[in-house]
């Protein structure tokens, strides 16, 4: 089984560094075209995928939907697990309005945020429920950089993981009880392609 993640593409709050959470954003036009850029370089590549799984926020839906009429492959219904961090009262605001609210360790203050405990579990339930599912299948998944990242860290504890990039792929292939990675956070096919 082979599970390709990918971040959703850019919207106008990613471009300007506020925090969406569960906020219902849309894509914008770069976002859009990132997701085109992404199912280009999907139809060169020798992996077969089945269909497409998405987080029920817009965002995520839109760049799965973009990607799998490209592909023409089938989206199934989204899945509330993939949706994004809820981010509580930080949701719509950038670093700088954050820190001056709530200081620079909002992060650990009780703002209404989902915990990362929360995030893993959730993200974990999806995954072994997709293995049980559908174990000689191979799905693409669109979810959001900080779902991405916790999951990323639950599976792969002794690595840093870096920010995930916008409509980045990382493919996860199941080996006996393990995910390994075979392609982690790549955005190669945004930078093919700057005009």
């Amino acid at each position: 089984m082979l599970i390709g993640f990918i971040r959703h593409g850019l919207t106008d709050w990613n471009a300007i560094g506020k925090i969406q959470g569960q906020t219902d954003i849309p894509l914008n036009e770069e976002g859009r075209l990132q997701a085109r850029l992404l199912g280009e370089r999907l139809l060169q590549e020798p992996y077969k995928w089945d269909f497409i799984v998405s987080s029920s926020l817009s965002r995520a839906e839109e760049t799965g939907s973009i990607i799998a009429s490209m592909l023409n492959i089938p989206m199934l219904e989204p899945d509330i697990r993939l949706r994004e961090r809820a981010y509580g009262q930080v949701e719509g605001l950038t670093a700088s309005e954050r820190e001056m609210r709530f200081g620079e360790e909002w992060k650990l203050q009780d703002l209404g945020q989902e915990t990362d405990l929360d995030l893993q579990a959730r993200g974990m339930e999806f995954l072994e429920e997709m293995w049980n599912k559908y174990p000689k299948g191979n799905m693409l998944v669109v979810s959001h950089g900080g779902f991405l990242a916790q999951l990323y860290g639950t599976l792969y504890k002794d690595r840093i993981v870096e920010r995930i990039g916008n409509l980045s792929i990382t493919i996860l292939e199941k080996k006996d009880v393990d995910w390994v990675p075979l392609l982690f956070n790549c955005t190669r096919h945004l930078l093919e392609k700057q005009h």
